[in-house]
């Protein structure tokens, strides 16, 4: 008998042809699906964009995908290692009262899990493809990176490509991320005094902006974080139209472009996240806050409003910083620590963003030390600026400072990578990044005398103290 006289064995024949059929058809539909998608994205020699300043390297390139995503690349092929940043527009200032912190925890969530890999796979496939990774949370960005060679550059295009298309939001994953960042508020802020004091001291100076929140967020923000907050943050925030990759290591343009088209072109563009609008309103006097922990020393923190990171004045303040607080030769660590002997140390930095910020200065007193006496100190010692400047060898050294520390940086291709994204985001262009060194040159001792005048004036400051109590007293 032969195999197809058998009534059975012909239905086994047909249904599997049938299969076939199916798979046929399935296959030719995929293609075709696959075909038209990167078909929507033009030839890579159509997108390009190239420097127009003539001081700008010219290998590097720009391009933007149909769904929004930005993509800058610059060659450099002493190694063959690649760097990656995404810069997310999506930090504190995105943020109010119920979901403060939710940036800082996608920050966490976006390395546990999609709907295609487990909790932890992310990390295990890149370390296993020789690269690593890390990110930051900032009142402004969430700034995702990696690093590795680049013959792992298709497995992080498909890492990436993944966490943004396919993120999980498993509740057991979720409750178990929620406790890790309350643990980190508990040893950053609530457990730490000059955390505790900063926290306070910001909320303080400002009144109307977001940036008054905590970028870890406040702590019953933190329990009371709701799958709906998450899954709709997520959508709107890290949507390809409000993001920017930076590419540099050993790679071309042309296969950034092709792999982008694979692994990132098919994720929607959302809506554009609702604009911040809110203005802080000029401060009309002097503000403070006393914070009282069990401390051994005394502690006083002063902020003064001031311009965002795109304000020319911000580099101003920057060399003017650094005279003041940059190192054991600034002028009040020898004032106050060495001279005086007032206070135990002294720092300071800028807070800017896309929006007006503060410049910080925080002091560690000696026990039983005075603040009132090294507020007095601090205020006369800022006022001497706007009325004497610096000395030209003071500005020359913080200029000197200021271009190592921006060559040494252009040196790496991580350096390179993150001065691109910082200047096309809060500089409107990577282009203007090749400005810095004439720009630094342009400062001169009477714009720090007017950009002192107008930010270290008491009524534009916020004071906090903090009280020291002894153990007994907080039990």
């Amino acid at each position: 008998m032969s195999f197809f006289r058998d009534p059975r064995h012909r239905k086994l024949f047909e249904a599997a042809v049938a299969v076939v059929v199916v798979l046929a058809a399935i296959a030719m539909i995929v293609i075709r699906l696959s075909n038209e998608r990167v078909a929507e994205e033009p030839p890579a020699a159509q997108v390009f964009v190239a420097p127009s300043g003539a001081h700008v390297p010219a290998e590097i390139r720009s391009f933007t995908l149909g769904n929004g995503l930005k993509i800058i690349v610059w060659p450099d092929h002493d190694i063959p290692n690649v760097v990656m940043y995404n810069f997310v527009r999506a930090g504190g200032r995105n943020e109010y009262p119920g979901i403060t912190g939710l940036s800082h925890f996608f920050e966490h969530m976006m390395f546990n899990g999609t709907s295609e890999r487990a909790p932890g796979e992310f990390d295990r496939t890149m370390e296993a493809a020789g690269g690593s990774n890390n990110a930051y949370t900032s009142n402004d960005l969430t700034v995702y990176q990696d690093w590795f060679p680049r013959s792992a550059l298709a497995t992080i295009f498909d890492l990436e490509g993944d966490r943004l298309a396919n993120l999980a939001f498993v509740p057991e994953v979720v409750e178990s991320e929620r406790g890790v960042v309350y643990s980190e508020r508990r040893n950053s802020v609530d457990n730490d005094n000059t955390g505790k004091l900063l926290e306070q001291v910001v909320a303080t100076a400002f009144v109307a902006h977001p940036y008054q929140f905590p970028v870890i967020g406040w702590p019953s923000d933190i329990e009371a974080w709701t799958m709906e907050d998450l899954k709709s943050y997520f959508t709107t925030y890290y949507a390809p139209n409000n993001c920017t990759m930076v590419f540099v290591g050993d790679v071309t343009p042309e296969e950034i472009y092709a792999l982008a088209v694979e692994y990132l072109a098919h994720i929607p563009a959302q809506d554009p996240p609702a604009a911040i609008r809110t203005i802080e309103p000029e401060q009309q006097g002097v503000r403070r806050v006393q914070v009282e922990a069990v401390a051994q020393t005394p502690q006083l923190h002063v902020a003064f409003h001031a311009g965002s990171a795109g304000d020319p004045d911000s580099l101003t303040m920057e060399l003017l910083l650094n005279i003041l607080v940059g190192g054991d030769s600034s002028r009040l660590h020898r004032l106050l620590v060495e001279d005086e002997q007032s206070a135990l140390s002294v720092g300071g930095f800028q807070l800017q963003g896309f929006d007006p910020g503060l410049v910080y200065f925080y002091l560690v007193l000696p026990p039983g030390g005075d603040s009132h006496l090294v507020e007095t100190q601090l205020l006369q010692a800022l006022g001497d600026i706007s009325a004497q400047g610096v000395s030209a060898a003071e500005l020359a050294k913080a200029r000197n400072i200021k271009l190592a520390d921006f060559w040494r940086g252009m040196a790496t291709i991580d350096g390179k990578a993150a001065a691109l994204g910082d200047f096309e985001i809060f500089h409107g262009s990577y282009e203007t990044l090749f400005d810095l060194s004439s720009e630094v040159e342009q400062v001169t001792d009477e714009k720090i005398r007017a950009l002192a005048a107008r930010v270290f004036r008491p009524d534009n400051a916020t004071f906090g103290e903090l009280v020291p109590l002894p153990a007994e007293v907080e039990e």
